[in-house]
């Protein structure tokens, strides 16, 4: 299926103790670029983001949003620093000494000192973390993709469309393009009956420059080649892979057939129909641009 290189998508549910929130937001990029926003604390998480994103989209300038909130109170441990207590006992009783006061020394008053007492929080548990913020970036990046799939079946759409008027143009040059070569015949022939009045027209030599008229304009390879660009442009557009590259290149061989098309033409009519023809390949280019 067709895929927009433009997508959003965003989940926030509550797992395993965390309410957790993932988002993600794409613009079309040649390649896969992927950034990422997630609490200092949790930083472990951008990699690993990133990586589980680009095993499910190939391409396209990726934005990631995550915030983890831990709803339940990790468990806090309070430990003594033995030696800085130690040390502060050892000046309160050196004070009393120098100054003749009382040691009025207690646990309570110790422990008010700065770094007498030390909390540490558990580490975080990051495999845990990570499966609950996967469980929401999975949902997260399947509705994303959803979206980039709705997107691309109407780019699809308006590129088929943009195909078929194409091959229009395509098969009024095909019916014009011999008829070109039968008026350019006749013009001849009337041309050299006014030059030389009655005198009897060459009509061997007029056949020579008739063929040699209908080989130079001739466009018939060109046009065999761009009905089958057109076809081949249709079965990329069934495929279940990433066809973005493939039909850019496309699109330049269509539009190299184009040029060639319009480098040869000796018609008006033609002429407007090669132009008609390379704007319907512009837009489809522009289209082309949006497609993963």
């Amino acid at each position: 299926m067709i895929k927009s290189m433009t997508g959003f998508g965003r989940v926030q549910e509550t797992v395993d103790g965390m309410n957790i929130t993932v988002e993600l937001r794409s613009v079309n990029h040649r390649y896969f670029e992927f950034t990422a926003k997630v609490p200092r604390t949790y930083g472990f998480l951008e990699e690993k983001l990133k990586t589980f994103t680009n095993s499910l989209v190939s391409r396209g300038k990726i934005e990631c949003y995550a915030a983890v909130e831990q709803l339940e109170e990790s468990e806090t441990t309070v430990s003594v620093n033995a030696s800085l207590a130690k040390g502060y006992v050892d000046a309160l009783r050196q004070l009393s000494e120098m100054f003749d006061l009382n040691a009025d020394i207690s646990a309570g008053s110790l422990s008010r000192y700065p770094d007498v007492l030390v909390l540490q929080k558990t580490a975080a548990d990051e495999e845990r973390i990570w499966n609950a913020v996967r469980a929401v970036a999975e949902k997260c990046v399947n509705r994303f993709i959803e979206m980039r799939e709705t997107e691309g079946e109407k780019l699809k759409a308006d590129i088929l469309s943009r195909a078929d008027t194409i091959l229009e143009h395509v098969a009024f040059v095909e019916t014009r393009s011999p008829q070109t070569v039968r008026e350019y015949n006749e013009k001849l022939k009337q041309r050299m009956l006014d030059l030389l009045g009655n005198t009897q027209v060459d009509e061997q030599r007029l056949l020579t420059e008739a063929a040699i008229f209908a080989d130079k304009i001739a466009v018939d390879e060109e046009t065999v080649r761009l009905r089958s660009h057109i076809s081949q442009l249709r079965t990329f557009m069934e495929a279940d892979e990433p066809i973005g590259r493939k039909l850019d290149f496309l699109v330049q061989e269509i539009n190299r057939e184009a040029n060639t098309i319009g480098s040869k033409a000796q018609d008006v009519e033609i002429a407007k129909r090669v132009i008609a023809i390379k704007a319907e390949v512009e837009k489809i280019r522009e289209q082309v641009q949006n497609i993963e």
